[in-house]
């Protein structure tokens, strides 16, 4: 028998909403520092943010699938992506997040480029040209590198500013300039990350310093893998990574001007994010960035701290009748 009419409709509300509750656990499991601002969005808010999310994830564990060679999670990666067009174009699937991200989508107009741009952006180390033993011959493994700053930034440009781009779509903003802002602080963020994974990064052979900075403080890339085993940073290792902080700091400051310029219900999510990612940093800069010894993060009790202060301002805003 065809269900159709009421019964087909509440069906499909009940497939929407229990696919947005796969993506809020996905996110709540992995998302770290981003689930505490999730928290703090409206409902509907939260939940596309979720579903966004949940895709990026999937396709991040595709690419880092070391397991398989490149190749084949190239080749997984296209067909994940074929089936999320198809999904979205308006065919049959019972992928929940392709459910949850589709409706999202429409919801909020969030463009198909984007998103392939976030899918892109998960396979940048897959599409860079086979590693290369650099420094001594007899260096290994070998490693994926950038040249230059402006090449990370290309980098950081796909792993990150597209997803502040695409989070200020479902935050909501009116001010075309906010855009520009959201890729700088998406570029903050990534910054901050690569700064806290050096050496987790060197020893999976991806070196996300920039050759140029190394070859300006007289860092080799060895000395990025060999810190942890007891030996004490140099002065030229710690001005390395002040350098890639002091651009990670001054970044920050394109998150406080965007600020303003997202909508009132949800600029305290995105002040939550801003605030925790900044945090991390400078306890990076507070350890003279000895991010070596052992991963630095933001304490859980801050984390809930920082969301508290969201949370209020969200009360506030309601109590004022703010959007």
């Amino acid at each position: 028998m065809t269900v159709s009419g009421p019964r087909l409709e509440a069906a499909q509300d009940s497939a929407l909403a229990a696919a947005y509750r796969t993506c809020t656990e996905i996110a709540r499991k992995q998302a770290k520092n981003f689930y505490y601002a999730f928290l703090a969005l409206p409902k509907p808010k939260r939940d596309a943010i979720c579903a966004v999310y949940a895709f990026m994830r999937h396709a991040d564990d595709i690419s880092d699938d070391e397991s398989s060679t490149r190749e084949q999670r190239r080749a997984r990666l296209d067909d994940w992506l074929a089936q999320w067009h198809r999904a979205a174009a308006g065919g049959s699937t019972d992928d929940p997040v392709f459910l949850a991200l589709s409706d999202a989508r429409q919801r909020f107009q969030i463009p198909m480029t984007l998103l392939d741009q976030l899918v892109q952006g998960t396979a940048m180390d897959l599409n860079a040209p086979e590693p290369q033993a650099l420094d001594d011959a007899d260096e290994t493994p070998p490693y994926d590198t950038y040249a230059t700053f402006e090449e990370l930034q290309q980098y950081c440009y796909f792993v990150a500013s597209v997803v502040g781009l695409v989070c200020i779509r479902i935050f909501g903003y009116s001010d075309p300039q906010a855009e520009k802002l959201a890729e700088e602080t998406g570029i903050a963020f990534q910054l901050t990350n690569i700064l806290r994974d050096v050496r987790e990064d060197a020893e999976r052979g991806r070196i996300y310093l920039p050759l140029e900075d190394l070859d300006r403080h007289n860092v080799r890339i060895r000395e990025l893998t060999s810190i942890h085993r007891g030996s004490q940073m140099t002065l030229n290792q710690r001005e390395l990574l002040e350098s890639i902080a002091g651009r990670a700091e001054y970044l920050y400051q394109s998150g406080y001007r965007l600020l303003p310029m997202i909508a009132g219900d949800a600029r305290p999510a995105l002040w939550v994010l801003i605030t925790i990612y900044h945090d991390l940093l400078r306890r990076i800069e507070r350890r003279g960035y000895d991010v070596f010894s052992s991963r630095v993060r933001v304490p859980l009790g801050t984390r809930i701290a920082i969301l508290l202060r969201g949370l209020v301002q969200v009360i506030v805003n309601r109590m004022r009748g703010r959007d």
